[in-house]
């Protein structure tokens, strides 16, 4: 029979295995706690857009009413702004834009939808233009676009897409609220092409601009906070103040431009009427 002192012994090294699993239960339940708490934590401050729309969202989509500002009546059309050097052709088409096809990784900041609708205008009447491919493209929320060389981007695609609308000249993306870099106001680009056939019948090219007080409470919050305030208004911006690419509009044709933008939730909503002209083309 075992002595007394074996027993005991045999007594404490099981009690202390049993400590040992417990204290590795413990810090396997903390790890996961912790890491579900940080993961919340991320998808709590820039939530993925819900795949339902919101009532305002349903309400933008189906707004099928093609509006012209009064000082529109006269030129017919939205005015086009310059291409700038960051366009890049062959981009994919998706909603989503937020990803880079190449690696999977995500831009994060402050989600926003885009809503767009296309119209030609017809003496006055609107009429929505299906079938025709909307690119847009912009900066990250460090003022960094995708494809440029002297960012050291070439080859990569966020932020960068194209859609085709549909029946009711409607496209929808979703996205993050822009970043600034040096020398303009925060924007986005945006680029419309009619073709019929293997022709390209039209191509109208613009940017859509935010209001500056949204733009100064986005850049308050990380990842925007980063990179630091924005550095000029829309009225510094000589793009914004001056005239449109097509003489439609002498001055200040970025008034012309603004996003219609509206909280949703912790996301943005964005939405605009672009009315085209037939005799419009920035080619």
């Amino acid at each position: 029979m075992p002595r007394k002192d074996e027993i005991m012994n045999h007594t404490i090294i099981r009690n202390k295995r049993i400590i040992l699993i417990v204290i590795a239960l413990s810090l396997s339940g903390l790890i996961v706690l912790v890491t579900g708490l940080a993961s919340n934590i991320a998808s709590a401050q820039f939530p993925p857009p819900s795949s339902e729309l919101s009532a305002a969202q349903i309400s933008a989509s189906t707004n099928k009413t093609c509006s012209l500002p009064p000082s529109l009546i006269k030129i017919k059309g939205t005015p086009q702004q310059t291409e700038g050097p960051y366009f890049v052709k062959g981009m994919p088409k998706r909603s989503d834009i937020r990803s880079d096809p190449s690696d999977g990784l995500v831009q994060q900041g402050i989600p926003l939808r885009l809503i767009l609708h296309v119209y030609d205008v017809d003496n006055g009447s609107c009429i929505p233009l299906n079938g025709s491919r909307v690119d847009i493209w912009h900066a990250n929320s460090q003022g960094v676009y995708s494809g440029v060389n002297d960012q050291s981007t070439t080859g990569k695609k966020f932020l960068r897409g194209y859609q085709v609308t549909d029946d009711n000249g409607i496209v929808r993306f979703i996205t993050i609220y822009p970043g600034w870099y040096q020398g303009r106001a925060i924007h986005i680009h945006v680029k419309v092409h009619t073709i019929e056939g293997l022709e390209k019948t039209l191509e109208w090219t613009s940017q859509f601009y935010f209001n500056n007080s949204i733009n100064a409470q986005v850049h308050t919050q990380p990842p925007y906070s980063n990179h630091g305030p924005p550095d000029m208004t829309n009225e510094q911006d000589g793009i914004y103040a001056g005239a449109s690419i097509d003489g439609l509009v002498d001055s200040n044709s970025g008034k012309n431009l603004m996003l219609n933008l509206t909280k949703d939730g912790q996301s943005y909503l964005g939405t605009f009427n672009i009315v085209l002209n037939s005799g419009q083309s920035s080619r």
